[in-house]
């Protein structure tokens, strides 16, 4: 049976969340690979607002597996505080339907603190990041410092690993005018929340590999978009994980040969939440427009997000990164009543012209989009379920796109509800 990943193909924000919520209908589990609490998946299910940080966008939906894989890093407490407010909107949350990779590295509240300690500093210009602690986690599970569930298992374990990051930590702390970490409060909040986290805790990658060798069928669920990975983002104002599909492999245990599809998913226009470069950003009244209709505003965070058009070369780039073999075009309906739309096809710099974003910070500030303009739709595409639905100016938008990124659509999202869904090609099917 066919597995697939799904990846954000621009700076997040793509609504990975309905998707990935609509796939796992067909999915028997749904596995988050990469990323921290730091991202948002904002779910609407028969008129319920369901918002997940931490966990997969399969809890919501019953007889499904979910699983936290490897590559996340994960705020035990506030896991916890997440799924009493998800148990509180009447889902059902076991042992029995989630599971955390017993080699998920955990983030500290003193991770937290020098996250926003860093974005105080003045003399440095600011990442723009959530300030929740993930960057500082991962740069310790680089560091062999890091702890990790299974350690919450074993008193003295759990002692060496937090003796051996606060070695680290205090340094690091004094330099920045912060106290030392409390050592014995650390250790009895670790105590008591280990209780709470160890009954999910289990070896991911024999369960997946076991079910994937019964024929069940997997989505992998990425967090964020590809051009906020580590690697291929526009550093340094990125994530501190790859975002890319490789990492759904590496994120939870399977090889790449499990891998069948890559589902991209790409907003119709563009948006990006904080800090670095946005070549289309527009500061008029139409990127006004396209905040307003399409409720730009981050489920973690609430920071407004700054919003642009189309970029057809970013998106073929990600698309190549991560292999997508289909996108899922999101949010159409935000661009009715456009008299006229714009997808940047190019970028000139210097007196140059370029097909790709260049990797430099430098040349990424400076790059000036080539736009082609084409005409907009006055007609409501919101809730088309068919291609018949919607207008011929809208189809025309969606196979330009098509052209330009050489990837084909595979879905369209025209609403926040999960059922207002145009199937092209079904990525599960064999």
């Amino acid at each position: 049976m066919a597995n697939v990943v799904v990846v954000g193909t621009q700076w997040g924000d793509e609504g990975k969340g309905k998707i990935v919520d609509w796939l796992s209908e067909r999915a028997d589990v749904v596995a988050r690979f990469q990323g921290g609490h730091n991202a948002g998946h904002t779910l609407v299910i028969d008129d319920e607002v369901f918002k997940l940080h931490a966990l997969p966008s399969g809890v919501v939906r019953g007889g499904k597996l979910s699983i936290i894989g490897n590559g996340v890093v994960l705020d035990p407490w506030h896991l916890i505080k997440e799924i009493d407010g998800i148990r509180s909107q009447g889902v059902e949350i076991t042992p029995d339907n989630l599971m955390i990779a017993e080699n998920t590295p955990l983030i500290m509240p003193y991770h937290g603190e020098l996250d926003r300690a860093r974005e105080d500093q003045v003399s440095v210009a600011k990442i723009g990041t959530t300030g929740r602690g993930i960057g500082p986690c991962y740069e310790d599970k680089v560091g062999r410092r890091v702890l990790r569930v299974s350690d919450l298992d074993d008193k003295a374990t759990l002692e060496l690993r937090v003796d051996r990051a606060l070695l680290h930590h205090d340094a690091l702390r004094k330099g920045l005018g912060l106290e030392p970490v409390d050592r014995n409060a650390l250790l009895n909040n670790l105590r008591e929340v280990s209780a709470k986290i160890l009954p999910y805790a289990g070896p991911v990658w024999k369960v997946l590999n076991e079910k994937r060798r019964a024929g069940k069928r997997i989505l992998f669920e990425g967090a964020q978009g590809a051009l906020l990975d580590i690697d291929f983002g526009t550093y340094p104002f990125v994530t501190s994980s790859n975002v890319i599909a490789g990492q759904a492999s590496t994120g939870t245990g399977v090889g790449p040969g499990a891998i069948d599809y890559v589902l991209g998913i790409t907003k119709a226009y563009t948006t990006r939440v904080g800090e670095g470069p946005f070549p289309t950003e527009l500061t008029d009244a139409d990127g006004q427009r396209l905040g307003e209709q399409g409720h730009e505003f981050g489920t973690t965070t609430g920071r407004k997000r700054r919003c642009g058009w189309f970029d057809a070369c970013l998106v073929r780039q990600t698309c190549v990164t991560s292999g997508v073999n289909g996108i899922s075009l999101t949010k159409l309906d935000v661009l009715d009543g456009f008299d006229e739309l714009k997808i940047c096809v190019g970028y000139e710099l210097d007196g140059n012209k370029l097909d790709y974003l260049p990797t430099a910070a430098d040349k990424q500030a400076r790059v000036k989009p080539i736009f082609e303009a084409i005409e907009g739709w006055s007609d409501s595409t919101s809730g088309a379920r068919s291609w018949a639905e919607l207008p011929a100016q809208a189809i025309k938008y969606i196979r330009r796109i098509e052209e330009l990124i050489e990837c084909p659509v595979a879905l369209v999202s025209t609403s926040p509800e999960r059922e207002d869904t145009i199937l092209v090609t079904d990525p599960f099917s064999d």
